[in-house]
């Protein structure tokens, strides 16, 4: 009996483990959803503010993604942090003189509060120059180092002479050998896309002097990324074809495709995490070995913060690890920073790394160095309280799948034909009809077909959302708002008061059921006006699976809130503005000299015309008395001699003056300064010190011939 015992033991045994192979075989294929939802959003670099292609193109699709998750009752981690060991922080911070942590903290402090103003909703947003991410990616670092990952290779690179120092590739700028671009970097072509190695380059010159580096010897280490292509082939192409974005697979293929290289993962520079070896120093990690570690490290302080488990999220098979991410950095999200975790052996591999495309402004692609973006700190000022305006444009406008393209004026449509038209209309219309014939609180009424498109809406939302459909999903809930209006505009309750209350009254509820599914519906992608709403409404967030499911969302008798407005209308000065400003730093862009000041009001030939310049000498100068910046001039003018006083004084002594000759604005309406009456202008022009020079013939010639 004891023997059968144990044998039945081990049957049941056996059949318990192949059921359990088998269930999470079939969860795999049918793609169930895990309850834990490890969400990560690009690193954005430290050395400036974020733009709307950075929102459009990571940050509000991920947060959207993040609050649904939230709303399905998972448990979600959503990181992310800055990145403050790129090179273009030390680029910066060279061109302003300033250390590169004064740019970092500045540009943080910025980014930070910018994603804070629009309802980011980060579990945690921390800084790659934190205590807790140098452990962390040293620690990764030296786990690679003990298993054997990388080889020690001595090789050439670019050495600037008059800089003393090795450039790295963001130094290197030079000629694009595939699409000729001469301002291509030494990592990157921004114009064509392609990946580079500063050895590509044609004409390679150093970013710091200007000047052509030579090639030096010095030792890295560098990670075997062709030993890693049977393992991404076989995760990435055999397992992510039909559930991966067609531009992330097909970047990721033709990458496996061409095969791929070694690649440096320490550098010789001067700013960054520094190499935990013995035998390095003067080196640190390349920034993108450390950048997609903050993900982990951010995670740990998180946790650490909220009693939690980070390996929960890391290092667990059942969490889903989602990196959103622009399509700039797809190669470094998918194939070496899965290398790396592959190589380190602990953590798990990303469930799917939805990459957006380009977001232009106004036809032009955004571009920080000529300024030419919206920047999210200066929206939330010249706009405040309307942040969910910019998410509702941004998300109507995602570059999904191509790029896309941001005008004002589509901003202000959006706002006042979408937004305010159809959305806020419909809301302010049940809520003012309930105050006005119920006191605020929901008629009578009953459950009826008109409901089912509430479910439908709750069921299209998600599940365009788990595949990552953001305008799809934005569409479904606006539909839902256009159907709320299409309903009242067939029922008409305010005729129907009078002579079918009770119509009314059913009108009303179903309408203030549709006006509650919008106000839970809407909190992914415009929070702002759901927190609204729901103090509107008088009640609190739900979970999906009661808009998916329930008949009745607010019921009779409940009383509602005050009515305010959702959404106000965007005039056409605001917008004017706007194209105003971008129209200054287009011709701020076409400027030879950036010191320059702007042109001034434009004048016609006749006005120029009767202006009347002359070349002078002048005879005497002298200080006027209690005017530290004024000389008083005697100018002969070859017309006559005549008195000038100028503002001139802390440029000029007044022997300076005396004899040379200058050009003199004639006829010039006199004028009375310190008591003397100016009967002229002279022309100066600025020098790059500050200091204010005469405009003077190149020969000497007579007074009083004129200039025209």
């Amino acid at each position: 009996l004891g023997l059968l015992f144990k044998l039945n033991f081990f049957i049941l045994l056996f059949f318990i483990i192949k059921i359990s192979r088998f269930y999470m075989y079939i969860c795999k294929k049918s793609k169930i959803m895990s309850d834990k939802k490890m969400i990560t959003a690009a690193l954005p670099y430290a050395n400036g503010p974020v733009h709307i292609g950075h929102l459009a193109g990571v940050y509000i699709p991920a947060d959207v993604y993040a609050r649904f998750q939230r709303r399905m009752g998972k448990d979600v981690a959503f990181i992310c942090g800055s990145d403050e060991h790129g090179i273009p922080i030390t680029i910066r911070a060279k061109k302003e003189n300033i250390t590169p942590q004064d740019v970092v903290d500045k540009y943080h402090k910025i980014i930070k509060k910018s994603f804070e103003d629009l309802g980011i909703s980060f579990d945690e947003y921390s800084r790659t120059t934190s205590k807790k991410h140098y452990e962390v990616s040293q620690s990764f670092f030296l786990k690679m180092y003990e298993n054997g990952n990388f080889t020690e290779e001595i090789s050439e690179q670019y050495f600037d002479e008059q800089a003393g120092e090795f450039l790295a590739d963001r130094y290197i700028v030079g000629t694009c050998p595939h699409c000729s671009n001469d301002g291509a970097y030494g990592d990157q072509c921004e114009k064509c896309g392609s990946t580079l190695s500063p050895t590509e380059l044609l004409n390679p010159k150093s970013a710091l002097s200007g000047n052509v580096p030579i090639l030096k010897e010095t030792k890295n280490w560098y990670l075997p990324l062709n030993e890693y292509e049977n393992f991404l082939k076989e995760w990435i192409i055999e397992g992510h074809k039909d559930d991966w974005k067609p531009n992330v697979y097909g970047q990721v293929k033709s990458w496996l495709n061409d095969g791929l290289k070694p690649r440096a993962m320490t550098r010789d520079l001067n700013w960054g995490v520094p190499v935990p070896l013995p035998n390095a120093e003067g080196k640190v990690l390349y920034v993108w070995f450390d950048a997609p570690i903050g993900y982990i490290s951010f995670t740990q302080e998180w946790a650490e913060k909220k009693g939690k488990n980070w390996k929960d999220y890391w290092q667990n098979e059942n969490c889903d690890l989602v990196h959103f991410i622009g399509k700039d950095n797809i190669v470094f999200h998918c194939i070496i920073f899965p290398a790396m975790m592959k190589a380190h052996g602990d953590y798990i591999m990303p469930k799917n790394v939805p990459a957006f495309e380009f977001l232009n402004l106004e036809n032009d692609k955004i571009s920080t160095s000529r300024n030419w973006a919206v920047w999210a700190h200066e929206y939330v000022e010249d706009f405040p309280n309307q942040q969910d305006v910019l998410r509702y444009a941004l998300l109507s406008s995602a570059p999904e799948t191509k790029d896309n393209n941001f005008t004002w004026k589509d901003f202000q449509t959006k706002n006042n034909s979408e937004l305010v038209g159809i959305f806020g209309n419909f809301i302010n219309r049940v809520a003012v009809l309930i105050h006005k014939y119920y006191n605020g609180k929901i008629p009578q009424g009953r459950p009826s077909n008109e409901i089912k498109e509430i479910t439908k809406t709750a069921v299209e939302i998600r599940e365009f959302l788990e595949k990552y459909e953001f305008r799809n999903a934005l569409s479904s809930l606006m539909n839902l708002a256009r159907f709320g209006n299409q309903y009242l505009q067939t029922e008409e309750p305010w005729k129907t008061i009078k002579d079918a209350p009770e119509k009314t009254a059913q009108s009303l509820y179903i309408g203030a059921q549709i006006a509650v599914a919008l106000a839970q519906l809407c909190e992914p992608f415009m929070p702002f006006s759901s927190d609204k709403l729901l103090r509107m409404f008088n009640i609190e967030k739900t979970l999906w699976s009661d808009l998916e499911n329930k008949t009745e969302l607010i019921s009779a008798e409940h009383k509602i809130n005050e009515v305010s407005l959702l959404f106000s209308k965007i005039e056409d000065d605001v917008i004017e503005a706007q194209i105003q400003k971008l129209e200054n730093t287009k011709q701020n862009n076409k400027k030879t000299n950036p010191n320059a000041n702007p042109m001034k009001e434009q004048i016609n030939f006749d006005d120029f015309a009767k202006i009347d310049l002359r070349t002078a000498t002048i005879l005497e100068a002298e200080k006027v008395e209690k005017a530290d910046k004024l000389l008083k001039f005697k100018v002969d003018t070859g017309v006559d001699v005549r008195t000038v006083v100028s503002g001139i004084a802390e440029s000029f002594t007044p022997e300076e003056c005396i004899g040379k000759q200058v050009m003199i604005l004639l006829n010039l309406a006199p004028r009375k300064i310190r008591g003397i009456e100016s009967q002229g202008m002279l022309l100066l022009t600025t020098k790059p010190d500050g200091k204010l020079s005469f405009v003077t013939p190149d020969d000497k010639i007579e007074n009083g011939v004129e200039i025209g």
